[in-house]
């Protein structure tokens, strides 16, 4: 049974406007963490699939188990919404409203989200994070904007041609830190562009990036293509990237 305490939770729903994005705004999903103050600062994750992060990944519930009973730094969490039809258009490189999607989040979300709550405006307090297309347009988000981000999670990435493309012409990844999981059973996965086999995607993957100066703490295991599945590996997601207050 879930202690009661983990279900306490405050998560604000938001708009934010954009320029690049033909709808012209956007939703997001917003937590904030046990004891919450204006006065300080708190680093921030920032979630792909926003509301599946929330309801699937139960991500806040994990948060607030880290924060009050492991110690973990208080950090707040921003799940950007995104329309199932419109997702890989945003979210692969080669996508028709990929461009916009990236300098949205560059542009637009991370400012108004460290100038609404008390985030703290550093890179190393920014976390992207997603699943499938969502680890890879993190991964993109993160070398489009190095200024902004260095950490990035990616649960069963779809690091598709395209994007181990886009990878190995980069020229230095040194500053870049990921987590990176795949299931054993991921093998034989039908998305939408076909029949892909994603350990072996996150394998090559993961050499460019080392290649490239990376670091990753990758890992493969039992597990399919599905949030039950994801779920379970968010805690040490976390961990990886948030520490122990002082």
């Amino acid at each position: 049974m879930t202690d009661p305490r983990y279900l306490k939770r405050t998560i604000v729903k938001d708009v934010v406007s954009s320029r690049f994005l033909p709808e012209g705004f956007r939703d997001i999903r917003v937590y904030l963490p046990p004891g919450y103050n204006e006065l300080l600062s708190y680093p921030v994750v920032y979630c792909q699939d926003g509301e599946q992060f929330f309801n699937f990944g139960r991500i806040a519930t994990i948060a607030n188990q880290l924060v009050l009973d492991e110690g973990i730094e208080p950090f707040i969490i921003v799940g950007v919404d995104v329309d199932i039809k419109m997702r890989t258009a945003e979210y692969a490189p080669d996508g028709g409203r990929h461009a916009g999607y990236v300098a949205f989040i560059g542009e637009e979300l991370i400012p108004y989200v460290e100038s609404k709550y008390a985030a703290r405006r550093e890179a190393g307090a920014r976390i992207l994070a997603g699943d499938s297309l969502g680890g890879s347009v993190s991964f993109h988000i993160a070398i489009t904007y190095p200024d902004l981000f260095h950490q990035v999670i990616s649960l069963s990435g779809a690091f598709y041609p395209v994007s181990r493309a886009i990878a190995e012409q980069a020229e230095d990844l040194s500053r870049l830190e990921l987590f990176m999981i795949v299931g054993l059973q991921e093998t034989a996965f039908k998305s939408d562009r076909g029949v892909f086999d994603f350990v072996a995607m996150n394998r090559e993957m993961k050499a460019i990036l080392d290649a490239k100066g990376a670091v990753s703490h990758y890992g493969e295991h039992d597990g399919d293509h599905v949030w039950g599945f994801w779920q379970q590996h968010i805690p040490a997601a976390l961990r990886t990237f948030l520490h122990p207050e002082a």
